[in-house]
């Protein structure tokens, strides 16, 4: 799949040492000893299900958690946009495992969708929060319908931005992504294909040599100029997590675990509001499926930004902080 972790940042292409607080857990405990009284914490390790996830915490208020994309992908991306919300709440970012600066594992079989779910739910616990609002974008948006089905007494208020409901969706993303990549990089797509006549896959070097030719901007914005505004670093994206989790052949037969993923008869059970965002010009998570959410999750608000590609957050920032606040303010 052409997620934001193989375009975003293979594209653009899209552990460092922790230089902040490092908060220790016992093995067998659930709290966090969080620095008090500070707008924000440097950054910590939670200890969740015999690994170290790192964390950050900014702002006061009710707490805010936002599920990055990939999968692969870290926190990174995803500030300092959101911390708009944090006058109003507690918002929180975290690495999942195997992402950014939280730890490795030893064999890839390790990393799984489950685990993401399950980890989630183990980082709230160790913070020592009852509840909490949940935002998931992309990839991170599939981790969150989830964990709000799994842990429905866990989410306050449920935000999917720009993701997917199934398999079926995600294939779609590949088979728009190529088409796109095919019309427009006619050079780089005959290359590819030799490659593929060879028995490569899309996880194979050569192949990911070639992707890396291709900018974010032909598919994940309204205005490609935007891609230049994203973050990121040398291990904010962990390709290693991706194929494990869509399959070696991901960006062009979706396997793995998103294979066997299908919320869409689930969603009209969720209880709790939800909030669904997508962009006119997402050639990722494509409208022609995203505006299905609403038969899917009929009780839900979808939110169409007219100007913003896969990531509105950054195309279109005041008026999607506006609709998030407006949505977590409801009921208060």
């Amino acid at each position: 799949m052409k997620s934001e972790s193989t375009l975003l940042h293979r594209r653009m292409r899209l552990p460092v040492m922790l230089t902040g607080l490092l908060l220790l857990f016992s093995t067998f405990g659930t709290t966090a000893v969080m620095a008090q009284g500070s707008r924000a914490t440097p950054g910590a390790y939670a200890w969740v299900d015999g690994v170290h996830l790192w964390f950050q915490i900014k702002g006061h208020g009710d707490p805010v958690v936002v599920i990055p994309g990939g999968p692969g992908d870290s926190h990174l991306y995803l500030t300092p946009w959101f911390d708009e919300l944090e006058r109003q709440h507690k918002v929180i970012y975290y690495d999942p495992f195997g992402r950014g600066k939280s730890d490795r594992a030893k064999e890839a079989s390790e990393y799984s969708f489950d685990r993401d779910v399950k980890d989630l739910e183990g980082l709230r616990t160790a913070l020592g929060i009852e509840k909490w609002s949940v935002i998931g974008h992309s990839y991170g948006g599939m981790v969150a319908q989830a964990y709000a089905l799994k842990y429905p007494n866990s989410v306050d208020k449920l935000i999917l931005s720009n993701t997917f409901y199934d398999a079926e969706m995600w294939q779609e993303n590949d088979d728009n992504s190529n088409y796109e990549i095919k019309n427009q990089y006619p050079e780089v797509w005959a290359e590819l294909m030799k490659l593929r006549d060879q028995g490569m896959v899309s996880s194979s070097p050569e192949c990911q040599r070639l992707y890396a030719q291709i900018p974010s901007g032909l598919l994940y914005y309204y205005d490609a100029a935007n891609s230049e505004k994203v973050r990121k670093d040398s291990v904010s994206f962990n390709p290693q997590v991706y194929y494990q989790i869509v399959g070696a052949d991901g960006d062009f037969l979706i396997g793995g675990d998103i294979g066997k993923i299908d919320f869409r008869t689930e969603l009209k059970n969720l209880k709790m509001p939800v909030l669904i965002l997508t962009g006119r010009f997402d050639r990722i998570a494509v409208p022609r499926f995203s505006e299905k959410f609403q038969e899917y999750c009929p009780q839900a608000k979808l939110v169409m930004f007219e100007r913003s590609g896969h990531l509105p957050f950054i195309e279109q920032p005041k008026r999607y902080f506006q609709v998030v606040e407006e949505f977590l303010k409801e009921g208060k």
